[in-house]
C-alpha cells in the first residue's frame, strides 16, 4: 500500500536539530502567507530518502494548521558539488512557473548559514501518497497499470520541457553527459572508499572500464538533451490522495541538463533489481516475475517513448541500465560513508547501503553479460507488422529513422484505412451530396450519408477525435469505470481509438481533403467542440441525455455564442441574458452564425449568455444546454458564406424569446462560461487547422493534375517556369504549416491548453492563410472552372477564408503570440 506523505515523518534526528526560533523568524518574513505570530510551531523529519535532510514544518494559528517542507544541505564536510539545494530551488521554480510538470511550489531560498547552519529552501507540503515499494503491494492489479503509466507520462513531461524557454538553458552542459557522469561518479566512489573508509570493490573498476568503452554515440552531441532529474523513481513521486496521477516530483538534488535516457533506465531499475530496506537486494521483476498489473519493462518503455517521442532504445539499453546501476552503487557508497561519519539523513537504514552498493555492482556485471536485454521492437509494433514487411530489416529501418512527427504503426494503419475509405466512398459521392445541397430538398439528409456512417463505424473510423483523457473522464462518469478500464466493443467504439491530439492530427488532415468527409466519421465541427465541452465539463445526467446520442451520431448540435449587435470575438461583449427563475433559466437574446442549427438532426444548442451582468468581467458568462425544440427558440434564416449556405448543415440566425430551460442544464455552474470557452480553445479548435492542411493537400493534388493535363500557349501548364516556381512555394508553405500544427498538437498533449496557447495561436493564423494561398493558386490554374462549383476548390477556399474569423480573428491570435513573446523576453 501507499504511505501518506505525513506518515513518513519521525522526530528530528540528533545530528539534524535546528534553531527553531531563527527558522521561525526567517519563515515569517520570507514565506508568503506564513503566520506572523503562530500559536504552535513544530518540526519533524522525513525518514524517506538519504540525500538532503528534509523536514515537515507545522505552524498553528488558532485552530488552523499550515504545513510546509524544508529541505537543507547536510552539515559537515561534503563531497564536491553535492547537495546543491540552490539548484533544486532553481529547477523547481522554473518548472513550477512555466510548465505543467507536477512539482511542489517553492517559496524561498536561504543561502545564509547563520540561520540554521546550512543553506535551505522552503516549499509547499503535498498531501498525497508515496509508493515506497515498486511492487505496489496492496494495490489492486488494475490500478498498478495506471500508476506505472502515470509514472511514464510524468517522466516524459519532464523530458519534454523546453529548457531554453523556461530559463534553464544554462542549467548544465548538454553534451557528453554520460561520459562526464562516469568520470564524476568514479571520482566520488574513489573518494568514498579511500583512507580507511569502506573498502573498494575491484569489480567496480571493471564496470567503469566497460562503460567508458560503450557510451552511445547519441551522448556526445547533446542535440536531444534536456532536463535530467537524476533520481527519478516511483518513490520520489507524490500521487494524488485518491486518483492515480502524479501531483509532485521530489528530490531534485541530482538534476541537470544531459542525456535523458539515463533517467529512464534509473526509473526502470526495479525490473533488474528491487531495492528495499532489507540487508540484501532482490532480483528484479524480469527475473522473479512481474507482479500482476504492473507492465513489463518493454511496455513501460513503450508508454514513455510514445509520450515523449523518443526512439526505441533496444540497441543502447544495456549501457543505460549498467550506467544506472553503476551510479547507484557510487551514490550508496557515499551515503554509507556519511553514515559511518554520523551525518547521513537516512539514519539506521543507511547502514545496509555498503552491502547494497556491492550488490548493485554484481547486478550490473551480470546484466552486461546477457545476450539480449530488450525486444528488438516496441510492443505496440505487432509481430504481424514484421511479417508484412517480409523481414525485420525494413521495419527496423522505419523505427530507427522515426522522427518526432512520424506517426506510429498504429496511426499509419488507421491513416491507410481512412485514405482507402475516402477513395472508395467519399470522393465518388461528393457530386451527389453537392447535387442534393443545391436542390429544393437541400435541408434534408442524403440517404447515402447514413449508410457511409455505418460503414465508418464498422471500420473503426468513428469518433477518432476524442482525446483519451476526456474519454476516461466520461467513461468513469457514465459507466462508473476507472480511467484505464477496458470496455466492451460498443463502448470502445463510442469513445474513439484512444488517440492523442498529435495522433489524431495525421487522420484529421485526411478528412479535411473533402468538405463532406468529417461528418461521415462523426468528427465534424461544431459537434466535436460541443462534445468536447460535455466530455470535459458535463455532469453524468447531461452526458447521458446529450453526449451519448451525439457520440452515437443519432443527433447533431450547434454552439450559439456570436451575436449580430456586438463584436463577439471578445466574449465579454455578449448581451444574451440567462436569468434564474425558480428551477429554470429564462433566455432572451439574438445569435447568429450558429453553425449546424439548420441541420434537421440538430437537437441541442450550447448557448453562451450572461447570468450576472454585475459580476467580475469574466464571471458574468454562463453556458447552458438548450433543446432546439424548446418554445421561444426561433430559427430566423440561414446565412450565406460567399454564396454557400452549406446545406444541410447551415449557419443560422436564431432568436431566443423567453426560452425556459431547466436549471439542471447549466454547464459547470453560473459564471463558468468564460472558463469553459477557454478550455474549449484547445483540441476542438485545433482540428480546424488540421483539416486545413488536408484541404491544401487536395488543392495541391488538383493543381498538379490540372497542370499536367491542360495546355496554354503551346505547352502544358506544368512546363511553364512561373507555375513551377509558385507550386514549389506552395509546397514549402504547406509543409512548414503542417509542422507547426503538429507541434501545437504535441504541446497540447504534453503541456495542456494554457501552456500550448501560443503555438496554437500561431497555427490558427498560419493554417488558413496557407490554405488560402494554395487553394487560390489551384483555382488560378483551373481558370474559370476553379471559381465554379464544378470543383471543390471554391468551397474549400470559402471555408478557409471564413476560419480567419470564425476560429478567432487573426488579430486576436497575433496579440496572444506577441504578448507571450514579450513575456519570454522578461524572463
Amino acid at each position: 500500500m501507499a504511505s501518506r506523505t505525513d506518515d513518513l515523518v519521525s522526530p528530528v534526528q540528533p545530528a539534524h536539530q535546528l534553531d527553531l526560533d531563527a527558522l521561525l523568524r526567517y519563515a515569517s518574513v520570507n514565506v508568503p502567507g506564513f503566520p506572523r505570530s503562530p500559536s504552535t510551531f513544530t518540526i519533524s523529519q522525513f525518514g524517506h530518502g538519504q540525500s538532503n535532510p528534509t523536514f515537515l514544518m507545522e505552524v498553528g494559528s488558532g485552530a488552523a494548521v499550515k504545513r510546509y517542507v524544508l529541505r537543507k544541505k547536510p552539515a559537515g564536510k561534503l563531497l564536491e558539488s553535492a547537495h546543491a539545494v540552490d539548484r533544486e530551488f532553481q529547477v523547481l521554480r522554473a518548472l513550477g512557473d512555466h510548465t505543467v510538470v507536477p512539482v511542489p511550489k517553492v517559496f524561498c531560498l536561504c543561502n545564509d548559514p547563520n540561520v540554521i547552519g546550512t543553506a535551505f529552501y522552503i516549499m509547499e507540503f503535498l498531501e498525497g501518497r508515496i509508493f515506497i515499494d515498486s511492487k505496489l503491494p496492496g494495490v489492486p492489479p488494475e490500478r498498478r497499470r495506471a500508476i506505472y503509466r502515470a509514472t511514464a507520462k510524468t517522466l516524459a513531461s519532464i523530458h519534454s520541457a523546453n529548457v531554453d524557454m523556461i530559463g534553464l538553458g544554462k542549467y548544465g552542459r548538454r553534451d557528453n553527459y554520460c561520459r562526464r557522469q562516469i568520470e564524476r561518479w568514479a571520482r566520488q566512489y574513489i573518494a568514498s572508499t579511500a583512507e580507511g573508509k569502506p573498502a573498494s570493490n575491484p569489480k567496480m573498476f571493471r564496470l567503469i572500464d566497460w562503460l567508458r568503452q560503450n557510451i552511445p554515440l547519441e551522448d556526445s552531441s547533446g542535440v536531444a538533451a534536456g532536463i535530467v532529474h537524476g533520481d527519478f523513481r516511483i518513490d520520489n513521486l507524490v500521487f494524488h490522495p485518491i486518483e492515480d496521477r502524479v501531483i509532485g516530483i521530489l528530490d531534485w538534488e541530482l538534476s541537470t541538463l544531459g542525456n535523458q535516457m539515463s533517467d529512464v533506465a534509473y526509473c526502470c531499475l526495479p525490473y533488474t533489481v528491487v531495492i528495499g530496506q532489507n540487508k540484501h537486494l532482490d532480483a528484479g521483476f524480469e527475473v522473479t516475475g512481474i507482479p500482476e498489473g504492473i507492465p513489463s519493462q518493454a511496455e513501460f518503455l513503450d508508454d514513455y517513448c510514445s509520450a515523449s517521442g523518443k526512439p526505441w532504445p533496444a540497441k543502447v539499453w544495456k549501457f543505460y541500465v549498467a550506467f544506472a546501476l553503476f551510479r547507484g552503487a557510487s551514490i550508496y557508497t557515499g551515503v554509507y560513508n556519511r553514515w559511518l561519519l554520523g551525518n547521513a539523513s537516512g539514519g539506521e537504514r543507511a547502514r545496509y547501503l555498503g552491502n547494497h552498493a556491492n550488490e548493485l555492482i554484481n547486478f550490473a556485471m551480470d546484466f552486461i553479460a546477457q545476450k539480449s536485454v530488450l525486444p528488438e521492437y516496441p510492443p505496440s509494433v505487432a509481430q504481424a507488422d514484421a511479417k508484412r514487411f517480409g523481414n525485420g530489416n525494413k521495419i527496423q529501418n522505419i523505427l530507427d529513422e522515426r522522427g518526432r512527427f512520424v506517426p506510429s504503426q498504429r496511426v499509419l494503419e488507421l491513416r491507410n484505412k481512412l485514405i482507402k475509405f475516402m477513395e472508395d466512398y467519399i470522393y465518388p459521392n461528393e457530386k451527389e451530396f453537392e447535387k442534393l445541397a443545391q436542390s429544393d430538398a437541400r435541408w434534408t439528409i442524403h440517404p447515402e450519408e447514413e449508410r457511409l456512417k455505418e460503414l465508418a463505424r464498422k471500420e473503426g473510423l468513428w469518433n477518432l477525435w476524442i482525446p483519451f483523457d476526456s474519454a476516461a473522464r466520461a467513461r468513469k462518469l457514465i459507466f462508473g469505470e476507472g480511467p484505464n478500464s477496458i470496455s466492451d466493443g460498443g463502448r470502445d467504439l463510442l469513445f474513439g481509438a484512444g488517440l492523442s491530439n498529435l495522433e489524431y492530427g495525421y487522420l484529421c488532415e485526411i478528412m479535411g481533403r473533402s468538405f463532406w468527409a468529417p461528418q461521415i466519421f462523426n468528427c465534424s465541427a461544431p459537434d466535436t467542440g460541443n462534445m468536447e465541452v460535455l466530455l470535459r465539463y458535463g455532469n453524468k445526467e447531461q452526458l447521458e441525455e446529450w453526449l451519448i446520442p451525439l457520440l452515437e451520431g443519432k443527433i447533431r448540435s450547434a454552439f450559439a455564442m456570436t451575436e449580430p449587435q456586438v463584436a463577439s470575438s471578445d466574449a465579454t461583449n455578449i448581451e444574451c441574458s440567462i436569468k434564474r427563475q425558480g428551477d429554470s433559466y429564462i433566455i432572451n437574446g439574438n445569435k447568429w452564425w450558429t453553425s449546424g442549427a439548420m441541420d434537421p438532426r440538430c437537437r441541442v444548442l450550447i448557448v453562451m449568455g450572461k447570468t450576472d451582468f454585475s459580476a467580475a468581467k469574466h464571471k458574468q458568462q454562463s453556458m447552458i444546454l438548450v433543446d432546439i425544440k424548446t418554445p421561444g427558440v426561433h430559427i430566423k434564416r440561414p446565412l450565406l458564406v460567399f454564396g454557400f449556405d452549406d446545406a444541410p448543415h447551415g449557419h443560422a440566425e436564431i432568436s431566443f424569446e423567453n426560452v425556459c430551460v431547466p436549471a439542471k442544464n447549466i454547464l459547470l455552474g453560473e459564471g463558468r462560461g468564460f472558463e469553459i470557452a477557454q478550455g474549449r480553445l484547445g483540441p476542438g479548435r485545433l482540428h480546424h487547422c488540421m483539416r486545413l492542411i488536408g484541404a491544401a493537400e487536395r488543392g495541391m493534388q488538383l493543381m498538379a493534375e490540372r497542370a499536367l493535363s491542360r495546355k496554354a500557349f503551346g505547352k502544358f501548364i506544368a512546363q511553364h517556369g512561373s507555375f513551377l516556381s509558385e507550386m514549389a512555394k506552395c509546397r514549402i508553405e504547406l509543409e512548414r504549416t503542417r509542422l507547426l500544427v503538429l507541434e501545437a498538437a504535441d504541446q497540447l498533449d504534453r503541456l495542456g491548453n494554457k501552456k500550448a496557447r501560443g503555438t496554437i495561436a500561431m497555427a490558427k493564423v498560419a493554417a488558413p492563410n496557407m490554405a488560402l494561398k494554395v487553394l487560390d493558386m489551384a483555382m488560378q490554374v483551373h481558370g474559370a472552372a476553379g471559381f465554379s462549383t464544378d470543383t471543390v476548390l471554391s468551397h474549400l477556399w470559402a471555408t478557409a477564408r471564413t476560419l480567419r474569423v470564425a476560429d478567432g480573428p487573426d488579430d486576436v491570435h497575433l496579440g496572444t503570440i506577441a504578448k507571450l513573446e514579450l513575456q519570454r523576453a522578461k524572463l
